[in-house]
């Protein structure tokens, strides 16, 4: 059945392999951006979905942007994936190193669900899929202000699912570990990959997109409040 899907963060690595799978499962794949506006239209137009741009830290700006989406039916499935890392140890993180990450990891979860959940539970269906980190089950040096924002989309997940899980609404967290980028490219060699990952390597995009597809499946309505690591066995 043909569900409409928002993907917060859709144009990043793993955002654009679960819209992608989203789209394989038969939905309508609404592909968030916040700087690359671009980038979203050209996966949106690949996966015959759409794109729309807002700052997940502007929480009215946020509403309204949702707002004008819903006039075209509720949106039952939401994978919060957007994010950042501003990466210091904590005695040189700045107060807007702290927030930055923290407001758009956790506050751009509350803003982006809180406009979505009452028409999604009006249907009786719905699927909330929150993308952490191991580094929020872990900790991680450098990264308390990611950490703490990845480690508080759990805790918000579970308290969602206790709200809804009556009206047929699920919440869970996948949790990646080191998964393929430019970016882990850049900055981790692979044989230091090998070196901390039992499975010896970096995940895929498309490894983290296959979980957050069944969770939001049918498949999955008996699944509510988990937290699964995609981690090749780290932590």
């Amino acid at each position: 059945m043909m569900r409409r899907a928002l993907v917060t963060g859709g144009s990043s690595p793993i955002g654009s392999a679960i819209c992608r799978r989203l789209a394989t499962e038969g939905h309508e794949v609404l592909v968030h951006a916040h700087g690359n506006l671009g980038r979203a239209e050209a996966l949106a137009a690949e996966i015959d979905g759409a794109a729309f741009a807002c700052d997940l830290t502007d929480v009215p700006a946020t509403a309204a942007a949702l707002e004008g989406l819903l006039a075209a039916g509720p949106i039952q499935i939401l994978v919060h994936n957007a994010g950042t890392h501003d990466d210091v140890p904590l005695a040189g993180m700045s107060e807007a190193q702290w927030r930055g990450v923290v407001d758009v990891t956790l506050t751009g979860f509350y803003a982006a669900l809180r406009p979505l959940i009452l028409p999604m539970i009006g249907t009786r269906w719905g699927r909330i899929v929150a993308i952490s980190s191991i580094s929020g089950l872990l900790g991680n040096r450098g990264q308390a202000n990611y950490a703490a924002a990845k480690a508080g989309l759990i805790g918000a997940v579970k308290s969602v699912s206790l709200e809804y899980a009556s009206r047929g609404v699920t919440a869970n967290v996948v949790a990646p570990g080191i998964i393929e980028s430019p970016a882990v490219a850049a900055a981790m060699p692979r044989e230091r990959i090998a070196e901390l990952v039992p499975a010896r390597r970096a995940g895929r995009p498309e490894e983290v997109a296959e979980l957050v597809a069944f969770l939001a499946s049918e498949r999955a309505a008996y699944i509510s409040g988990q937290t699964v690591a995609v981690s090749g066995g780290l932590g």
